[in-house]
């Protein structure tokens, strides 16, 4: 018996992985976060599997399937959007897991941020530009931020940002990065990456707010910030250039 931790991609079912949708149909226990991941998929669910939305449940009520399901030999399918490793709360599942001896693995899934560069033909790291791309967020109503790690010290940096779970803190995203990467910085926010209602914000430091507001987005959005979003002048990658060699295209 194994639990598979299983990502479900940002919303499209098709955009969950091979591997992590034989999983689902393989497997008779499925429980999955119903807020975010999309009925088509655990429908793959076998036929009479236990499927079970988790959204209303506790830590504790979830693992206590998870045991459940162990102690009658059955396989879990764990279903969470995006990737489980970004935002999953899977580290503490599985850390109940460990003192129960429940045997389990991973699967990834495509994360918001490289959905949403696809939605948007947008490569989020440009020779010149930047090379980084910093995936976080902004504490709130969440877990705090550890030191260091506020968008005040992370901006810096003056990398690609993908700032998870903070459409509602979006002023203070703005004050804290203004200064660091200037009001005419643009600025997207996603909506629904890849969902049939999906939508995108197109602005700046400077007005993203007011758009935002009239666009209605209170939750499911992320918001991408840097110079690669604007179609800025860069420099090719050195990667085909013609006088670039290496083993598997050496010198003519």
């Amino acid at each position: 018996m194994t639990v598979h931790f299983i990502g479900a991609g940002p919303g499209a079912p098709d955009l969950i992985t091979v591997r992590g949708l034989n999983l689902i149909r393989s497997c008779p226990v499925c429980l999955y976060a119903g807020s975010l991941v999309p009925a088509e998929i655990v429908a793959a669910a076998p036929e009479g599997a236990r499927v079970l939305d988790t959204a209303p449940l506790n830590l504790d009520e979830i693992v206590g399937e998870m045991k459940t399901a162990h102690e009658a030999g059955q396989d879990v399918a764990r279903v969470h959007s995006g990737d489980p490793s970004i935002y999953g709360a899977t580290a503490e599942q599985m850390r109940r897991l460990d003192v129960l001896g429940i045997p389990y693995d991973v699967t990834p899934g495509v994360p918001a941020f490289a959905a949403a560069a696809a939605a948007l033909s947008t490569e989020l790291t440009l020779p010149d530009i930047s090379q980084t791309i910093i995936v976080t967020r902004t504490a709130m109503r969440s877990s705090a931020m550890p030191a260091g790690e506020d968008l005040t010290t992370l901006g810096k940096s003056g990398a690609t940002l993908a700032i998870h779970l903070s459409v509602n803190n979006l002023k203070n995203v703005v004050d804290e990065l203004t200064p660091l990467y200037g009001a005419d910085c643009p600025v997207v926010v996603a909506y629904r990456v890849s969902w049939p209602d999906q939508a995108f914000v197109h602005g700046h430091l400077s007005d993203i707010r007011d758009k935002v507001k009239a666009a209605g987005f209170t939750r499911t959005a992320l918001i991408l910030v840097g110079r690669v979003l604007d179609g800025a002048e860069f420099t090719d990658s050195r990667l085909y250039a013609a006088d670039h060699t290496h083993v598997l295209r050496p010198a003519k």
